[in-house]
């Protein structure tokens, strides 16, 4: 399923999102959820599919953060594991897709959606995978010194 935002022109946008979805039901039943996670992977951005999918540098991190957070506010051991996990959860909620509120009705997780729908049609629904990309993403841009490259023509 493919989805494009700020549509410039017919299939030409600023963001783009392609989700595979993996599921013995019909296309026709699937294209709606399809488009609805594609406009809210657009929109949120996700970093990773699954908790499990994240990077393990980038969660140590996170977690020696909020440790550290956490101590220097005082409060007793106990207390700072529980804002550490509290915040953790918080930090999952915001970079993976599955634990992420749906954009398009602001309260139920994006997991929750697709059981939901899944429950609705009688049919197993898994998201595979996801790309979000931005137009001109991933372009290098050749950076010369500008008097070199002057000299360089005037040399030709």
């Amino acid at each position: 399923m493919g989805y494009i935002h700020n549509s410039v022109k017919d299939d030409l946008g600023k963001i783009g999102v392609l989700v595979a979805l993996e599921s013995n039901a019909d296309a026709s039943q699937l294209n709606k959820l399809g488009k609805e996670l594609a406009m809210h992977i657009a929109a949120t951005s996700p970093s990773s599919l699954s908790i499990e999918d994240l990077s393990s540098e980038l969660v140590d991190r996170e977690r020696k953060v909020l440790i550290d957070q956490a101590m220097s506010s005082g409060k007793p051991e106990e207390i700072a594991k529980k804002m550490v996990e509290g915040r953790l959860r918080k930090f999952y909620s915001e970079v993976v897709l599955l634990e992420q509120v749906f954009v398009i009705d602001g309260e139920t997780k994006v997991s929750d959606v697709i059981k939901k729908f899944s429950k609705e049609i009688n049919k197993d629904i898994k998201i595979n995978s996801f790309i979000r990309f931005n137009l001109g993403e991933g372009i290098e841009k050749d950076t010369k010194n500008f008097a070199e490259e002057v000299a360089e023509q005037l040399s030709d």
